[in-house]
This record gives structure tokens, sequence and C-alpha cells, in this order.
């Protein structure tokens, strides 16, 4: 299936990006690749790329050069930046060892696709890292960037054959998205954080992380289907069950406010509007776990440690809101 796009922004936000990090240098004019500070940057990001080609999370991959490998991920924004950062760098200096970096964390990322077009967490994944991963981002952070590669000039060193595979690959990955899209007593709702990579079923991850659907990751989901220029009448109907399904999961009336160091909910009429960041499929219900995987309705009642270290609500469903109102006139 040919699907025919428009370039929006993409979307960075459902992950932690660090400061100092990749994405820091991506604004940086031509000649600033060819400087002494441009060259080190770029020699210290190529010494953190793994053997698959592809860069490790949660470290500042442009501050200094490391010797010991780190196994890469496409976790926590990890990789694309860095792979756009050569990609300006190449285009910039002509330097062809940039442009053999870049192809070669490009060809990870494709490689790394299940046939079914969904991505793990990792290229060597292990546990719940298999399942196909939309948490913090990861599938659609990579679907943005290749869409990006066949329609972004500074790409246009990438061989068309590849160009060819990336479309199909993005076309592919959309495919696997409506197959994830849950659905409750026959009704499309939205999605979980990890899904079955054979089955497409949700899955869960870490212990406090339950098969469920997402308050969180099914923003990001709803708002690429919404970027596509002419969607087929299934994207269609998962885009409308995407938005349908966050109006009625809006939680309002309420804040999680810090109050003597302790996250707490409490009434307030003039709260904004939140979701949380998980529902129990059947019912749903918000649900909280601590690290005993024991579910819980009420955030108060998991250990302050959990409570208070993990994103529990989100503002995730304005996104949606918004890109609905663009989206449905179109």
């Amino acid at each position: 299936m040919k699907l025919q796009v428009i370039l929006i922004p993409i979307l960075l936000l459902a992950c932690p990006v660090m400061a100092g990090s990749a994405r820091d240098y991506l604004d940086k004019p031509n000649t600033w690749f060819n400087s002494t500070e441009g060259k080190k940057v770029i020699s210290n990001i190529l010494s953190h790329q793994d053997k698959n080609g592809i860069w490790p999370k949660n470290i500042n991959t442009t501050e200094k050069a490391i010797q010991k490998e780190i196994p890469g991920t496409f976790d926590n924004s990890a990789t694309l930046n860095e792979l756009r950062l050569l990609a300006h760098a190449f285009q910039s200096t002509k330097n062809i060892k940039y442009k053999n970096a870049f192809l070669k964390g490009l060809a990870c990322i494709l490689k790394a696709q299940y046939k079914n077009g969904g991505w793990p967490q990792s290229p060597d994944p292990s546990g719940y890292s298999q399942h196909i991963t939309f948490n913090d981002g990861a599938m659609v952070g990579i679907l943005n960037f290749l869409r990006e590669i066949y329609i972004d000039e500074r790409y246009n060193f990438v061989p068309k054959k590849i160009i060819s595979q990336i479309r199909y690959s993005f076309s592919n990955g959309i495919q696997c998205i409506l197959k994830c899209q849950i659905k409750v007593n026959d009704q499309l709702t939205a999605w979980c954080a990890q899904h079955d990579k054979i089955t497409f079923i949700p899955r869960g991850a870490r212990s406090y992380e339950h098969p469920s659907i997402s308050g969180g990751e099914s923003a990001e989901i709803a708002c690429l289907l919404m970027s596509i220029e002419k969607p087929t009448n299934q994207i269609k109907e998962a885009i409308i069950a995407a938005v349908k399904w966050y109006e009625r999961s809006k939680i309002t009336g309420q804040r999680y406010k810090t109050i003597n160091g302790d996250r707490k909910i409490i009434s307030d009429p003039d709260a904004p509007v939140m979701w949380a960041r998980f529902y129990e499929i059947k019912t749903n219900r918000p649900i909280f776990s601590g690290r005993d995987g024991k579910i819980k309705y009420n955030v108060s009642e998991i250990e302050p440690e959990r409570r208070n270290g993990y994103a529990w609500h989100v503002s995730s469903g304005n996104k949606v809101q918004k890109s609905w109102q663009d989206w449905k006139f179109k």
C-alpha cells in the first residue's frame, strides 16, 4: 500500500532528551562542521556508534569519545538525532566517513523491523524489549525519521534503492499500528505501550507497566496517523476511534500535585484536563502499580518511590485534540 504524506514537525516530546545531546547541534550552519569544534563533536559521536550501527540512550554522545562499546537502542530518542546530525555533517563536508556511518545506522533500523512492520526496542532484543515498542516514542520516532529521509533534500545522498525500501518500511509500519489498535467489545480504542511481536496483543514491560491502554504513547501514534495526507478508510476509522477514546477517558476536576515532597491527587475544578498513563483494558479505569506488580486504582495506594518516580498522569491527549481540530477539516 502506498501512502502519501505531508511533512510535519517531528514529534520528539514523548521522550526525554538530554542537555548537550546531538539534538542541540542540528541547527548548526554548514561551516560549523568544518570547524575544530564541529569535527570534534562528530568524532565523539562516531566513537559511540556500536557494531550494529546505532547509539546508546541516556548518554551525551557529543561530549567525549569512548573506548568501550555500549550497545545501542531505539529507546528514549537514542540514535535518530545522531543520524540526523551525521547527514547534516556529510552534506556540509562531503566526508565519506560520515555518509558511511549514517548508512550503517539506517541499515540497522531497516533490518531490525519485524516482517509484520513493528520494531523492537533494540536490534538484539531480549525480554520485554522484543515486543513491538511504542513506549517512549520508539517506533513512532523511527517512522517519522524514515519519512523524513524520503521527503527532506538533506538526505538526497541515500541511494534510490534504499529510498524504495524506506517507503515500504514506513507503509508496513503503519499497517502494524492498525493491527495493534486495541478493541474492547468490538470497539476500537487506542494502543498499549508494547504489543506482542506475533499476535499484536497488548503486553506489559516492567513490573509496574501492565498490559493496558496507554494515555501517553497512544497520542504520538494518533498524531502520526493524522499526518498522512490521503488516509485509507481504515486509517480514518483508527483515528476517529482514538480521538473518541481520548475524549471519554479524560480526567477533569483533579490535579496531580506535589505536597510536602509527595505527589497527590487533589480536587480542583480549575485543573487542566489530564489523562492517566495506563487504563485497564476491559473497564477503562486508570490503573497504577508499584514494583510489586499489584494493580491499584488509586495512585496514593502505591509506594512513595514509584508514586513520585513515574509519570502516572499525562497531558498527551491535548496534542490529539489539537491535531484532530486541524485534521477533521481536511
